[in-house]
């Protein structure tokens, strides 16, 4: 078996985790490639002495990897996201972060993982992505999502007006500080933030979210994820801004942008004894109450 290795920056506090994980893995003679960035902070800030072979670039993650660790965050799980891509590699998120809520094995999990993903006891939770298509070059490397894309004003600007359209029908033309469109999966960040409703992950819808509307009376909707949703942007300013996931461009008036699902999935790997309904309760405190 052979895994690859992402991550970001971690905090020393989380040393005696990332240790265990790599020598658990070398004592079940699992193979293992590091992202090289990762590896050389890895080296400095924790001294490990393994030294791996290692990859820099989107192409090197190849079919032979059977599983991709994402180290960090739930940041660092949408960063992986956009490595993996089509190849459709399962993500094993270990969280180091504060909320991880992607990323939704702690530290403790470390052995019962390794030991689940060498005798096969684990999940794979399949989730929709968004794609993006523009006629101008846009988020070239990886022009898909697993959580949302966005339409923004660029910084103190003052509103835009995003004319959105589904299937080629004029949906709205939304007069606020920015549209949101949200995967199921991503449904519990920026959208929810905003105002919009969790959707279960597994749910095949778009959350149309604005951000700051400007009409009141205009709330979040939620679709099909099976349409294409089709944009075009108004405002005083000449730029705007594009978001997808944690990837962000510089767009114009120009530019006519359309979403739909992406043809391929992201596969999250999780241990059995978690799902959605523990993570809303436990990240979200859904449903707690101080009276209670």
């Amino acid at each position: 078996m052979t895994v690859a290795i992402y991550g970001r920056k971690l905090k020393p506090k989380v040393k005696e985790g990332v240790l265990l994980l790599f020598k658990l893995l070398v004592e079940k003679d699992i193979e293992f490639v590091v992202y090289e960035p990762f590896y050389e902070h890895l080296q400095e800030a924790f001294g490990i002495s393994y030294t791996p072979k290692t990859f820099s670039k989107r192409d090197e993650i190849d079919s032979e990897i059977e599983f991709v660790f994402s180290l960090g965050g739930d940041g660092t799980i949408l960063d992986t996201v956009s490595w993996v891509g089509a190849l459709e590699t399962p993500i094993i998120g270990i969280n180091m972060g504060r909320l991880g809520f992607l990323a939704s094995i702690s530290l403790d999990k470390i052995t019962e993982l390794v030991e689940s993903i060498e005798n096969g006891t684990y999940v794979i939770d399949k989730r929709n992505m968004i794609t993006v298509e523009a006629n101008h070059e846009l988020f070239k490397e990886s022009p898909f999502a697993l959580n949302e894309f966005t339409i923004q004003r660029s910084d103190t600007s003052s509103m835009i007006t995003v004319h959105t359209y589904l299937n080629g029908q004029h949906l709205n033309s939304y007069w606020a500080d920015g549209l949101i469109i949200s995967t199921a999966t991503g449904s519990t960040g920026y959208s929810l933030s905003c105002g919009g409703p969790i959707i279960y992950p597994n749910n095949d819808n778009f959350i149309i979210t604005p951000v700051a509307p400007h009409n009141l009376n205009v709330r979040p909707l939620v679709v099909s994820d099976d349409v294409v949703l089709s944009f075009q942007i108004e405002g005083r300013t000449k730029k705007f801004l594009a978001t997808l996931d944690s990837r962000v461009e510089t767009i114009d008036n120009s530019f006519e942008i359309a979403i739909k699902k992406a043809p391929f999935q992201a596969n999250l790997v999780r241990l059995n004894d978690m799902n959605f309904l523990n993570a809303i309760k436990e990240k979200l405190n859904w449903g707690e109450d101080l009276r209670n």
